[in-house]
């Protein structure tokens, strides 16, 4: 079952709304579903709920750390309540997956996501859960979008039409999360993949 949802992104207002950030708002869409509300606490370096989702107890984090380092709060968090590599999942934004696509795995590589870079570091394991939420290569994308590269493509909103393809694999995603969390992952894959 899993223990700890961790939502990726950047701290800041200019920040708040690039796809780099769709960790956190997957995280407060749990948070406001589940009753759990969001207080920093230094010592986990980010934003921590308790939240009871299904009748289970979870914890919820936005790392503070800004992406490349974010390990540090999702280690100091799962160091402190225990929990192992297979009992945390890491929600993310996916530059191999179009806008509209999510996708649910355990382990594997980091697909230079720096983000899971630095969590598989701290962990020192890759074996947590990943809810990839896509959105696109800049090279798939307007030839305006193909030339600002990686980096600055993250780091920029989503257009208007991306954006709402991305929010409805958030629903999606959102409606098959009990599944996860329960650790019936068979079932939440085979849910969330058919339709992505």
């Amino acid at each position: 079952m899993i223990k700890l949802i961790a939502g990726l992104g950047n701290p800041g207002a200019e920040y708040a709304a690039t796809r780099h950030n769709i960790g956190f708002w997957v995280i407060d869409a749990i948070a406001s579903e589940a009753g759990g509300a969001l207080r920093s606490e230094a010592r986990f370096h980010g934003y921590v709920a308790h939240a009871r989702f299904h009748g289970l107890s979870l914890r919820l984090l936005q790392p503070q750390t800004f992406m490349n380092r974010s390990g540090r709060s999702v280690h100091a968090v799962a160091r402190f309540y225990d929990i192992s590599p297979d009992e945390i999942l890491i929600v993310h934004d996916e530059l191999d997956l179009p806008p509209g696509t999510a996708k649910l795995k355990q382990g594997g590589g980091s697909g230079g996501h720096n983000g899971l870079k630095d969590i598989t570091l701290h962990l020192s394991s890759p074996d947590y859960w990943r809810l990839r939420i896509g959105i696109g290569h800049p090279r798939d994308s307007s030839s305006k979008e193909a030339q600002i590269g990686v980096t600055r493509f993250v780091l920029k909103p989503p257009r208007p039409k991306e954006q709402a393809l991305i929010n409805d694999a958030i629903r999606r995603a959102l409606s098959i999360l009990p599944h996860i969390v329960t650790g019936d992952t068979t079932h939440a894959m085979n849910r969330l993949h058919c339709v992505s």
